[in-house]
């Protein structure tokens, strides 16, 4: 029998984070446990409302099941949705409609939608579906974005450990939103930085949840005001959760891919506030 959990994170003031040791960093900006069979893993944050989850259905489907603290009858009464598939081939069910799902294939779900379920082709190679979700004021169209209809960027060198193509899912230049925003970002073999130069953009918050990492390596995932950094060590199929005041960037032990999941009032993907390296090497004194 299926089952849910549903856990509540509250947002932490920068004052208060710079006394934060490992466990307590840990506690309060690491979501792992996302994947565990038939069951549906929830995380609400107060960042933007944002609710980070998984789900892996094995023996049977997995129904978007609305959790208490969200007050409403259907999950996406008031809410939108993104999904991306990070294992064996699967099917989003929405309304009655079947969506199959490949891997690394996304969803936008809309608001207003009743029912959602979470199926996999095999119970030996189960999908493995990401979940993003936010307020949303407007119902857009349910829409499927496969790898070909994503907007695609390449950036970075091999020569600074961070040639990267950047896949554009479900942001305003692919399909509309109302806030919500996903991609996918896909470290070339050689390269282990991220989102470096990095930034800020306190007109939004963002989750990165880490993927492909390989057996016994490690992604070193950076936070915090550009005086202030912290660090956190994150394994293979965990996600950080990134305040608004927060740089975002990491370095792997090995190349690998992450989702990005941004919401706040902006979506322009583009506007951020940049932190070259040398920045950084000078404590943040010109942030």
């Amino acid at each position: 029998m299926s089952s849910m959990s549903c856990d509540e994170r509250f947002a932490v003031h920068q004052d208060d984070y710079k006394s934060y040791d490992m466990a307590k960093l840990r506690r309060h900006f690491l979501v792992k446990d996302l994947f565990k069979p038939d069951h549906l893993a929830l995380t609400y944050t107060h960042y933007d409302r944002f609710l980070v989850g998984g789900v892996m259905p094995v023996s049977e489907s997995v129904a978007l099941t609305s959790p208490e603290l969200l007050k409403a009858k259907a999950f996406l009464d008031r809410r939108e949705l993104g999904v991306i598939n990070v294992g064996g081939a699967g099917v989003v069910e929405v309304d009655g409609e079947r969506y199959p799902m490949a891997y690394k294939e996304a969803l936008y779900v809309g608001s207003g939608a009743q029912s959602v379920l979470f199926i996999s082709d095999s119970a030996q190679a189960p999908a493995k579906f990401y979940l993003n979700s936010t307020p949303a004021h407007h119902a857009y169209p349910t829409r499927k974005v496969s790898r070909a209809d994503a907007d695609v960027v390449q950036m970075g060198a091999l020569a600074s450990s961070n040639e990267r193509a950047i896949n554009k899912l479900l942001v305003n230049s692919v399909l509309p939103t109302c806030q919500l925003q996903m991609g996918m970002t896909e470290l070339k073999p050689g390269s282990v930085w991220n989102t470096m130069p990095c930034h800020t953009h306190s007109r939004r918050m963002e989750v990165y949840f880490y993927f492909e990492v390989p057996e016994d390596q490690a992604v070193c995932h950076f936070m915090g005001p550009a005086n202030e950094t912290r660090h956190l060590w994150l394994a293979n199929e965990q996600a950080a959760v990134s305040p608004p005041w927060s740089i975002h960037s990491g370095a792997g032990t090995s190349n690998y891919i992450f989702i990005w999941g941004m919401a706040g009032e902006n979506l322009d993907y583009s506007d951020m506030d940049h932190l070259t390296p040398a920045m950084l090497a000078q404590n943040g004194e010109q942030a």
